[in-house]
Formats: C-alpha cells, sequence, structure tokens
C-alpha cells in the first residue's frame, strides 16, 4: 500500500511537471486601467491557485475563530461537572471473569 501511494504521488507530481514544461508561453494579464502582466501561463495558474487558496482561508477564519470559541466555552462548563468524577488514580472497579484469566 505504501508503494501504491508513492506511486500515485510520483505520478501526480510529473503530470504536474510536464503541464509546467508545456506551458511555458508568456501569457499577457490584462488589469484595469491598461495595466499588464507578463509571464508564463504556468506562473498564472500558480498565482490564481494561491489567490483561491489565500481567499478561501480568509473567508473561513471568523468562522473557525467562532467555533474554537465556542468549544472554549462548553469545554469550561463542562469542567465543574468532571470534578464529580472519580479521580484518575483511582483503579477501576471491572470484575475480572474466569475465561480472562
Amino acid at each position: 500500500m505504501k508503494y501504491l501511494l508513492w506511486l500515485l504521488k510520483a505520478a501526480i507530481f510529473f503530470t504536474l511537471f510536464a503541464f509546467a514544461l508545456n506551458n511555458q508561453h508568456v501569457t499577457v494579464v490584462h488589469w484595469f486601467f491598461g495595466a499588464q502582466w507578463q509571464a508564463p501561463l504556468v506562473l498564472v495558474v500558480l498565482a490564481a491557485l494561491c489567490l483561491g487558496l489565500l481567499s478561501g482561508v480568509l473567508v473561513m477564519l471568523p468562522r473557525w475563530w467562532q467555533q474554537r470559541q465556542t468549544i472554549q466555552k462548553l469545554q469550561a462548563a463542562a469542567a465543574p461537572a468532571d470534578s464529580t468524577a472519580a479521580p484518575k488514580d483511582a483503579l477501576p472497579t471491572t470484575a475480572i471473569l474466569p475465561n480472562e484469566l
């Protein structure tokens, strides 16, 4: 299974490498007000991917913070209930069955 996973990773790498080699042509990206950016197509695609990932993370950050605060509040509310439980040093009170010996 480990070798199959390495083979899959190698196939993905070589596919992306071949894509990069086949798309070295200069591409012009036209911005607003007549501004332009000339770069190889691979860099344009990579920049678009990075900008998409960054915008996705920035959009999700408030929700992640809100969930983290909710989890902390729930853990703080559950902490007093845990103090009534048996201490961690206490031995378990399970019966040993004859067939387990």
